[in-house]
């Protein structure tokens, strides 16, 4: 047998900095490839193992919108899975494509026999090039924020780099549009990068999400190596007129799409104030909670308001705040648990400034 191949890089989620193993795929193997091997296995044609397997996804689809489970012995468990939490027994059920999943795991010799038959082999790191490990802002001391009237501090190795250069810098590019080279360094080193950040401006509001790079040449005529930070930034966003009837709906929580996941839609607050949101995806319960909280980390916290599909809530403020209750509206449900989920890892935090 061949070996399966891993890289060792940065964890940028961790704190202090650790590393994790990456698998590194040869190559990707479809129906053409495997069917090529069954073939071989079976005195088949090609296109007969082509056709078989094809007709065995379809039948175990079927099998599952059918209520089955599917088993294979010695390889793999095919399930679907409903993800809801209701307040009350008869409470109407979210929409399908939010409820319904399906669960795909392996047999417990099928992953005993790639343990006992595998061959770990490690790949050379990258060619040299800058690796950031934490952006945080100083002004606010708080991780993955872009503030516009504070200092952002990143940290790595091998980020220095001559401003002077055209091709070398910092950018900071929105993830929907919009890209800015940096200008005002505080200081530039290999381990340190202290930037007063000119933030660019996206298509909607709501699009406060943010990539920062950096680009340097280690020779006078070495080849332009770029490294990205590997979490977002994000940066505040402003609610206002809150205390006038109807007030406008403010986009949150959104990334790159074209429509917020989420808008602020009310608001009881008795002065302006500036305070955080925090989304949690549960993948035990297979839901989302928000809470408001204060700008300190581990400071006061609103009572957590679980959500299970679209539609209106109500969030309370917590002790010390000028907030009594903050009113949204989750208008897309699914796509925010995704992206909370693959993005964030299970968190995802956005800075408002409420305005009466």
């Amino acid at each position: 047998m061949g070996t399966v191949q891993y890289r060792v890089e940065p964890n940028p989620l961790t704190k202090p900095a650790s590393y994790k193993l990456r698998f590194m795929p040869k190559q990707t193997a479809g129906y053409d490839e495997l069917a090529a091997a069954v073939a071989k296995d079976t005195g088949l044609s090609a296109e007969q193992a082509k056709a078989f397997l094809q007709s065995a996804v379809k039948n175990i689809k079927e099998m599952l919108c059918n209520g089955m489970q599917v088993t294979l012995e010695e390889a793999l468990t095919f399930a679907p899975s409903l993800g809801a939490r209701l307040n009350s027994p008869n409470d109407p059920l979210p929409p399908t494509e939010e409820l319904v999943r399906v669960s795909v795991s392996a047999t417990r010799p099928f992953v005993q026999y790639v343990q006992q038959n595998v061959t770990l082999e490690r790949v050379g790191t990258e060619e040299k090039a800058p690796t950031i490990l934490s952006a945080a802002d100083t002004a606010l001391e708080l991780n993955n924020v872009l503030n516009p009237d504070g200092v952002l501090r990143l940290t790595g190795s091998n980020l220095a780099f001559d401003k002077s250069k055209p091709d070398c810098g910092c950018v900071i590019a929105g993830t929907q549009s919009g890209s800015a080279a940096q200008s005002q360094f505080a200081s530039i080193s290999d381990g340190e990068v202290l930037v007063v950040p000119h933030i660019p401006a996206q298509a909607h509001p709501w699009n406060n999400e943010y990539t920062v790079s950096i680009s340097t040449r280690y020779t006078e005529h070495g080849s332009l190596r770029t490294g990205t930070y590997g979490r977002k930034l994000r940066a505040p966003l402003i609610a206002a007129n809150l205390s006038r009837p109807n007030p406008p709906e403010t986009g949150i929580l959104t990334g790159s799409a074209a429509a917020a996941y989420v808008s602020i839609i009310g608001c009881t607050l008795s002065a302006n104030e500036r305070l955080r949101i925090q989304a949690d995806a549960s993948v035990q319960e297979e839901l989302l909670s928000f809470r408001l909280v204060a700008m300190q980390d581990g400071g006061a916290a609103g009572l957590m308001v679980p959500v299970t599909a679209n539609g209106e809530f109500t969030l309370p403020g917590f002790a010390g705040s000028a907030v009594t209750a903050l009113e949204i509206k989750v208008n897309n449900y699914a796509a925010l648990k995704t992206m909370i989920r693959n993005d964030y890892g299970g968190r995802l935090v956005d800075i408002l400034d409420l305005e009466v």
